[in-house]
């Protein structure tokens, strides 16, 4: 767990120099940092998605996950969440769920989380999680700047989910294969990409509703290969 608690410190740091320095920068600086921030998450983004090495399988877990993810409807779920915070800590901040969903999704859904936390939780070793708190540190800064203080609560994700497989490593570590994860990677590239087009303001999709393509994905894998498919 040490380095998620890493990472949980550099955001934390970087949220706060965001949301201190955001509100001095004028208007048309904070839409070229939003501009800069939605082309690098698209180029992220694809270079995740490109590691799918059946595009099936990236299209079955995507359209699947979609439609769970709909059905439970996660993405109002986290709405409500980042929501009740504002009523809470950003009753003047209008972006503050916008922020906490995003800054949320970017930074726990990504091979480095999957890798790194079970690289951690099974032998203690945190230079992968260490190298992506000071990325995520960068972001939060870039995103606090833009969305507020909504992005400092994604701490509390970052706890959740990557702590959680950090404790359940040795369980995960015995059920995820490399291939396996490449596919969940490559899910989660795509849903980056759609974050990317909401910076930019060219596609607003509920992106959370596709989470559950995380799980589907080393699903299907072993699926077709069963099949040798």
């Amino acid at each position: 767990m040490i380095g998620t608690f890493i990472n949980m410190i550099t955001v934390l740091i970087g949220s706060c120099l965001g949301i201190f320095l955001g509100e001095r920068f004028p208007e048309r600086i904070r839409e070229t940092v939003m501009g800069g921030l939605g082309l690098l998450v698209l180029i992220i983004g694809i270079q995740m998605a490109l590691k799918t090495n059946n595009i099936l399988i990236l299209m079955g877990s995507i359209l699947i996950g979609g439609i769970l993810g709909e059905w439970i409807n996660i993405q109002q779920g986290l709405d409500r969440i980042g929501q009740n915070l504002q009523t809470r800590f950003g009753k003047n901040n209008n972006r503050f769920s916008e922020g906490f969903v995003t800054a949320s999704l970017v930074f726990c859904v990504g091979p480095m989380t999957f890798l790194g936390a079970l690289q951690d939780g099974l032998t203690g070793n945190y230079e992968l999680l260490a190298i992506k708190a000071m990325l995520d540190g960068f972001a939060s800064l870039a995103f606090a700047a833009v969305f507020g203080i909504g992005v400092l609560f994604s701490i509390g994700t970052i706890f959740i989910i990557q702590g959680g497989i950090s404790l359940s490593a040795t369980l995960i570590d015995g059920l995820l294969t490399s291939p396996m994860i490449d596919e969940m990677t490559a899910s989660g590239g795509l849903m980056i990409i759609g974050i990317g087009f909401a910076l930019l303001d060219l596609l607003h999709l509920r992106i959370a509703n596709y989470l559950p393509a995380l799980a589907i994905a080393p699903l299907l894998y072993a699926f077709s290969t069963h099949l040798h498919f």
